[in-house]
């Protein structure tokens, strides 16, 4: 993997586990109602359960790339087709409702488990591998898998911390538009060192 497809492959983890989104609000409300502690099962779950699902659809993906090779293509246009859509769902997203008082932190079986149900961890783990795993081989879905385990899990444990600060601060509708542009923008920039490889 090229430095800079690594660097495109990071800015594309970072853009898209930092932004609002499932994982993200059930780790917010979990921190903000049950704390730091208690919700570190719920954490690790994503924060680890999101790059084994990597590992274990690249290895299934390349096997069909190998068996169908016109199958990459299709899979990387439809990748960048989603991450547009994603951006722009990013960049007009409302702010998030707050949680039911009953919820409570998932452990971390529940957590990991979460990611196979989770659309947007399915589409991210196929555009991250059909986008940045270039060449095809185990070693770059582990590089790719391993990136989101460690970005994974500073915004997990970030989501957690500061539970109902970003509650308030993505409540505000002008700051939610700030931050929501800046992550849509870092998602369709992290795709143009790929594009033009």
């Amino acid at each position: 993997m090229t430095q800079d497809i690594f660097l495109a492959l990071a800015i594309f983890a970072f853009s898209t586990v930092f932004t609002p989104g499932p994982n993200n609000l059930m780790l917010m409300s979990a921190g903000a109602n049950f704390g730091v502690r208690r919700s570190l099962p719920h954490l690790a779950g994503v924060a680890y359960g999101f790059p084994l699902m990597i590992l274990m659809i690249g290895l299934g993906v390349m096997k069909l790339f190998e068996v169908w090779p016109v199958s990459y293509d299709v899979l990387r246009i439809a990748s960048v087709a989603y991450i547009l859509w994603l951006a722009w769902k990013i960049a007009t997203a409302q702010p998030p409702k707050d949680a039911p008082s009953d919820a409570q932190p998932l452990t971390f079986v529940q957590a990991a488990g979460f990611q196979w149900v989770n659309p947007k961890a399915w589409s991210m783990a196929l555009g991250a591998i059909t986008l940045y795993a270039t060449s095809r081989d185990v070693s770059a879905i582990l590089w790719v898998s391993a990136t989101y385990a460690v970005i994974g899990t500073v915004s997990a444990l970030s989501w957690t911390v500061l539970g109902t600060g970003v509650r308030r601060l993505l409540a505000k509708p002008e700051r939610l538009r700030i931050f929501n542009g800046i992550m849509a923008a870092l998602l369709v920039l992290s795709m143009i060192p790929v594009l033009i490889s």
